[in-house]
């Protein structure tokens, strides 16, 4: 094999590859050995890889035994998750020397026994709180349409390897939109499922087991709907996709938690995805936001900022000497210290908030079927534009500016999806989001699915790709 037999393989959905294997066109080794190389050719610019299991992943493939529909195919974990014989280090200098660990989660098994390889982990920032990928720990994780941007995050450099080829498949968690922004960012499909929608990722934690579902990055909705029902409670089979799916009732609403309209080439996506499903035949309107935006908002500020202030008293403890700066970045320290001023009702306000917005959906998703927003305020950001190095009071305000629309389905438990349609005059891609009510993730499948055939994605690459 060469290396141009090599991109020629990544520029193929997860289905796709494994359809080499199960045919004989290609070995199990052979498809783990293209992954690799593609890796190695495309990395360098991207700085999406953190750790790399080779040698692993081959004898893994050679001694494979699986009868799932993608066996065989390699793949990338995050950062962060998880894995026997691999370190979790959660883009952090706190866990720079963390060793390799004995055993991995019940969604890393699910993984292995439905026949996935796993080739490394991907770069993410310092515990994933921040929506870009740029950790002093290992530098920014570049995004493939244009270097010079973000690839999102917190699953950035899973955004970054799945566009551009590397993968077909990567693993992604969303505690505040960390599935979507990276799909929105680098133009691939990212489905954040349920509450409860996907079997335990990690251990059990409060907040992580309140906000945090998981998922696999992809480039076909066929994919995502594969991760769907390998990684549920309770197996299924993948959905399997109507041409003639009922048509839907769809609300569109374009401000952010504070009222704010997005950018205009963000705009502009939203209101071409919402005629283009009005054109398939979906009813479609404009709408005000369903929810209290500002209290969605606040609530979300709180809670991440317990969630920093948890990771703060854990460094300190693990601290023998030195600073808190030397291992902790400073957008880390000050979030964590930001919680010295709240009261112990303060935590009221989260849980309320959260039910008051599930309440407000279930009243909206009586009326509509779906509702259509944005997935971020502003198309990828230019790398250090929130930095983890940047001064606190501005990048406070920029960051939950930016991320002021992903929020809301952690608070709430509900599903969302990204999915890439379109993308900007400067060629960056700007993801659309769908979301409805908790247990209907199958609803935004079969309709992302019905976008995807309508307006195909898979022959668009970034220059930096297997396809570019």
């Amino acid at each position: 094999m060469n290396s141009r037999d090599a991109m020629a393989i990544g520029r193929l959905d997860a289905h796709a590859q494994a359809e080499l294997v199960r045919s004989g066109e290609l070995s199990a080794k052979e498809l783990v050995q293209a992954a690799i190389d593609r890796i190695e050719a495309l990395d360098p610019a991207l700085n999406a890889i953190t750790h790399r299991t080779y040698e692993a992943a081959l004898q893994k493939a050679a001694t494979i035994k699986s009868d799932s529909a993608l066996n065989a195919v390699p793949y990338l974990l995050k950062d962060g998750m998880d894995y026997a014989g691999m370190p979790s280090r959660s883009g952090s200098r706190l866990k720079k020397n963390a060793p390799p660990l004995s055993a991995g989660s019940d969604y890393s098994d699910r993984l292995d026994n439905a026949g996935l390889i796993p080739l490394g982990k991907t770069n993410a920032p310092e515990f994933g709180l921040l929506p870009t990928t740029e950790p002093v720990l290992y530098g920014p994780s570049r995004n493939p349409w244009n270097l010079a941007h973000s690839s999102g995050g917190s699953s950035g450099g899973a955004g970054a390897a799945v566009a551009s080829g590397m993968v077909a498949l990567g693993h992604a968690a969303d505690g505040g939109g960390s599935i979507r922004i990276p799909a929105a960012c680098c133009g691939v499909v990212g489905l954040k499922p349920s509450r409860g929608a996907n079997v335990r990722a990690r251990g059990a934690h409060i907040i992580e087991d309140f906000l945090v579902g998981d998922t696999l990055l992809s480039r076909s909705v066929r994919d995502a709907a594969w991760s769907f029902a390998v990684t549920a409670p309770t197996q299924k089979q993948p959905l399997q996709f109507d041409p003639k799916s009922r048509r839907l009732r769809i609300g569109f609403a374009l401000e952010n938690f504070n009222d704010q309209q997005p950018s205009p080439d963000v705009a502009a996506v939203v209101r071409r995805t919402a005629e283009l499903c009005q054109k398939l035949g979906h009813t479609v309107e404009e709408v005000k936001r369903p929810f209290d935006g500002p209290a969605v908002d606040r609530a979300f500020k709180l809670i991440w900022a317990y969630l920093a202030q948890d990771l703060v008293s854990f460094a300190r403890a693990s601290l023998r000497e030195g600073k808190l700066e030397d291992v902790l970045e400073p957008w880390t320290v000050n979030l964590g210290l930001s919680t010295t001023s709240l009261t112990m009702t303060d935590t009221d306000r989260i849980y309320d908030e959260s039910a008051r917005a599930a309440r407000a959906l279930d009243d909206f998703y009586s009326r509509y079927d779906v509702l259509l927003t944005p997935v971020l305020r502003h198309s990828p950001l230019p790398l250090g534009a929130l930095a983890p190095t940047q001064a606190f009071e501005p990048m406070y305000e920029r960051m939950f500016d930016y991320v002021s629309y992903t929020p809301l389905q952690n608070l709430t438990g509900s599903p969302a999806i990204s999915v890439p349609l379109y993308a900007n005059d400067q060629g960056l891609p700007i993801g659309s989001m769908f979301a409805t009510n908790r247990g209907r993730d199958e609803l935004l499948l079969q309709l992302a699915f019905e976008l995807e055939q309508a307006e195909p994605w898979a022959q668009r690459w970034p220059k930096h790709s297997a396809g570019g």
